[in-house]
C-alpha cells in the first residue's frame, strides 16, 4: 500500500497525495474520482469545501505555522 502525504502549501491549500478516500462527519464519501491528488482547503473561504477553489489568493490567506524541529 502507498503512503499518503498531506503537504500545507505556503498560504495555500493543504495538498493530499495518494490512494485516499474522503469522508464527512457523517460517514457519506466526497466523490475523488479515483484521484491520487486531492487539494483540500484551508483558508476556509471556498465555495467548494472541502476542496479548493483558489479562494486563498483573492482574499491574501496567510499561514505561519512550521512543523517544530
Amino acid at each position: 500500500m502507498e503512503d499518503v502525504q498531506i503537504t500545507a502549501r505556503e498560504n495555500g491549500p493543504y495538498l493530499v497525495k495518494g490512494p485516499i478516500s474522503l469522508v464527512d462527519s457523517d460517514g457519506n464519501a466526497y466523490d475523488v474520482g479515483g484521484k491520487e491528488l486531492v487539494v483540500l482547503c484551508r483558508c476556509g473561504h471556498s465555495a467548494n469545501k472541502p476542496f479548493c477553489d483558489g479562494a486563498h489568493a483573492k482574499l491574501g490567506f496567510t499561514a505561519t505555522e512550521r512543523a517544530k524541529a
